[in-house]
């Protein structure tokens, strides 16, 4: 059973029934809402002094033409941008920005204070902690996982940043910290310890410079002539 939020502003061309839709969350038109919640409490307000979910809620706001699929949970003081695509079972936590056209996949969880630039593409079951940093037009493969605790658990946090068009491939993981230049390419299950300079193709663990870009896209692109 759904549920709308007298205080939410929804424009949405399409709502399920069994959309929970919290605070004074805002989706913009054209956007398609599945059964999803939007809007979800912090931990600190469900510790306090709860009243109800509708009523601690500082609402999301969802742009235009939006679409969240079935199972995926926005919490409160998330921001998507125009264009954004989730697929199923996404967890975006609070103070999480998305830019616009990002693509985010099945099963992939981002905690809170992340960034995102416009028409990044993540793809399903990728891990993504508090305050990393992911700039414009970003790939990460499936199963990457990114941390931001060297020494675990511990009270200090050393958050990752992705430069504009790097591609980060599938099973591979960041350690916290870490800086993927402009560009860079890490290759599928890398292990990447220290900071990968832009225009650079790394693979291995410890990741490793074994060549540059420009040979990778001239890799590609044999490849794809290839088909």
């Amino acid at each position: 059973m759904g549920f709308k939020s007298p205080r939410a502003v929804v424009r949405a061309r399409y709502v399920d029934v069994d959309a929970v839709i919290l605070g004074p969350s805002q989706i913009g038109e054209g956007s398609f809402i599945d059964a999803a919640v939007i809007g979800y409490p912090t931990r600190a307000k469900i510790l306090g002094d709860f009243k109800g979910l509708d009523e601690v809620s500082e609402g999301a706001r969802v742009g235009l033409n939006v679409i969240i699929r079935r199972g995926s949970i926005i919490y409160e003081r998330a921001v998507l941008g125009d264009g954004v695509e989730l697929g199923h079972n996404v967890l975006i936590r609070e103070d999480t920005v998305v830019g616009d056209g990002v693509r985010i996949g099945t099963g992939s969880i981002i905690e809170k204070g992340v960034r995102i630039g416009k028409n990044a593409w993540i793809q399903s079951m990728v891990y993504i902690p508090n305050g990393t940093v992911i700039e414009d037009e970003v790939f990460i493969g499936p199963n990457a996982v990114i941390t931001n605790d060297k020494y675990p658990p511990s009270s200090r946090l050393d958050p990752v940043v992705i430069r504009r068009g790097a591609v980060i491939g599938a099973n591979s993981t960041l350690i916290a910290g870490v800086e993927v230049g402009e560009g860079a390419v890490v290759a599928a299950g890398a292990v990447v310890t220290r900071d990968v300079p832009p225009g650079v193709v790394v693979a291995g663990s410890p990741a490793r410079e074994i060549y540059k870009v420009q040979e990778y896209l001239e890799k590609r692109k044999a490849y794809e002539l290839e088909a």
